[in-house]
Order: structure tokens, then sequence, then C-alpha cells
């Protein structure tokens, strides 16, 4: 088998490696909404959810210091 076939085959490899993973990830969004809107059901504010999960994504002194930079900015125009 020549190099040239070979790298062929290993590129097919890698894309089809990544067209599943893909479907996957589409799958595991699919999940995701599927939650929200259950919880949305059960009465829960799905914009406040994932605020509070981006949130939690963050680490602590980036947390930290966006909260704060979000009250400097509400108490700069007047919001409670």
């Amino acid at each position: 088998m020549s190099d040239g076939n070979v790298a062929a085959e290993q590129l097919r490899l890698f894309i089809e490696r990544i067209e599943r993973l893909e479907e996957e990830k589409k799958g595991i969004g699919d999940d995701i909404k599927d939650v929200y809107l259950e919880a949305k059901a059960n009465g829960y504010d799905v914009k406040t959810m994932r605020a509070i999960v981006r949130l939690r994504k963050m680490e602590r002194n980036a947390r930290m210091e966006a909260e704060a930079l979000l009250e400097t900015y509400k108490n700069a125009l007047g919001i409670e």
C-alpha cells in the first residue's frame, strides 16, 4: 500500500470519528433540551437555570469577579 493510500485511509478514519462524535454531541444537546423542557413543565425558570449552569462552569475567582462587575454596573445605572 502506498503512503498516499495510508494517509487517505487515516484521514477517512479521522473524518468518520468526527462525524460519530458530532452525532453524539447532537444527541446530548437534544437530551439537555429535554431536561430544560421538563424543568420548565415543573415550574422552573429555564433562563435562570441556564445562568446558574453557566456560573457553575466558571472558576470561583472568575465568578466572583463577574458578579462584582455586574454589581458595579447595576449600581452605576441605579438598578437594585
